[in-house]
């Protein structure tokens, strides 16, 4: 009996492998969890391009937003662990569980990390008609006339909306906020003066910016960004401590084998690798990462922990 049970096993796992090893032979779908045109929207549609032509199979971007991008969350942790369905995350991810007590799937438990595929910085923009040039204009504006400045995000606990949050807890400025159904309609609101800001993705609005539709004050990670190098970022402008760097990421659902997670990690490193995805990335102010799973997993945990301070400091909720 036990022969046969060690047999049975054996020949489960080598299906499992053959069948990592063919995968895919059909197409494959990349949920997005927020609107289509924002910077996720983007990466996720070079990136799906970029690993069709490496399958020769189809892989289809499919916009899943609302519920600050758990209900596309949702969507990929109750498909099929087969790697037909993939989930390209957001620093949102990392803040979900602190903002949703009742989160109806825990990420961690939920979803197997694959790679980090990209990190990029936000950029603080407001409308050409503020009277803000500089980080340090808006706070002495912010604290001139209270609650009179928003600012809109991608959704609550989007990284746009806790770059907020951050910056309102280190600056004290008191700014409110105003949540879309992801980055493009809050850019759309702010250029057409319906908001007063956003912390924009900067590869959604180089364009605007270029083109003096939005005025750019500072980016929102540590180090300035090679799109735009005489912009300060928010921490050399006064904001002491501020880093807000976002990130996109690839998941599957948690049941997914070894052998299909790195069967699509493989693929997910050589189209980062390819010199088109390269420039698609550079221009839109992003930097291709690729880590291990391991790597990922131990970073995903760490930004859970670190955002998750942030929310429960800040005692914002989700909606």
């Amino acid at each position: 009996m036990r022969m046969l049970w060690t047999t049975a096993c054996s020949t489960l796992l080598l299906a499992g492998s053959a069948a990592a090893q063919n995968f895919p032979e059909k197409t494959v779908t990349m949920i997005a969890p927020f609107t289509a045109g924002g910077s996720v929207d983007l990466v996720a549609r070079a990136l799906a391009q970029q690993m069709s032509e490496l399958w020769k199979q189809p892989v289809i971007v499919s916009n899943r937003p609302g519920a600050s991008g758990n209900i596309g969350v949702e969507a990929v942790v109750r498909a099929p662990p087969d790697g037909y369905t993939l989930l390209i995350g957001t620093t949102a991810l990392s803040s979900s569980p602190a903002l949703f007590p009742k989160l109806p799937f825990d990420p961690v438990r939920d979803l197997a990390p694959v790679s980090l595929v990209v990190t990029m910085t936000n950029v603080l923009v407001v409308h050409p008609s503020l009277p803000a040039r500089s980080v340090k204009e808006l706070l002495v504006l912010a604290k001139a006339h209270p609650n009179t400045l928003n600012s809109g995000s991608a959704g609550v606990g989007s990284s746009n909306h806790l770059a907020l949050v951050l910056f309102n807890m280190l600056s004290r400025a008191g700014i409110g906020h105003v949540p879309y159904k992801g980055a493009a309609p809050a850019v759309a609101d702010v250029m057409g003066g319906h908001v007063s800001m956003t912390f924009a993705p900067i590869a959604a609005v180089v364009p605007m910016i270029k083109a003096k539709r939005l005025r750019a004050l500072g980016v929102t990670a540590g180090a300035r960004s090679s799109i735009f190098p005489e912009l300060p970022t928010i921490a050399e402008s006064g904001v002491a401590g501020y880093d807000a760097a976002g990130w996109n990421a690839l998941f599957l659902p948690r049941a997914a084998s070894r052998d299909l997670v790195m069967r699509v990690h493989g693929t997910l490193k050589e189209s980062l690798s390819a010199p088109r995805l390269k420039e698609v990335f550079a221009n839109a102010g992003a930097d291709a990462v690729g880590n291990t799973p391991e790597e990922f997993a131990r970073f995903f945990q760490s930004e859970i922990v670190k955002w998750g301070k942030v929310v429960k400091a800040a005692g914002i909720q989700g909606e």
